[in-house]
């Protein structure tokens, strides 16, 4: 309820569901980033994330291949 991503501007989060240019894709990462580092909520979000290895879209403050490499360094 408290996370600063709730509401209209949620879609910058997750991919759209049509092609996305790679130049579009960091600037709508860029932009959920942005959000995320406001959060009061930003470490419980990306600590769910990583519990349940959610595989799409900005939590906490980090994309799908930041939190894969983040599990790596914790696995190994």
């Amino acid at each position: 309820m408290r996370a600063a991503c709730r509401g209209p501007q949620a879609a910058v989060f997750f991919p759209p569901s049509h092609f996305e240019r790679k130049d579009e894709r960091n600037v709508r990462e860029t932009r959920a980033k942005a959000i995320c580092a406001t959060c009061t909520v930003r470490r419980e979000c990306l600590d769910y994330a990583l519990r349940i290895r959610e595989p799409h879209g900005i939590w906490g403050g980090l994309n799908e291949v930041e939190r894969k490499s983040m599990l790596a360094g914790k696995a190994g």
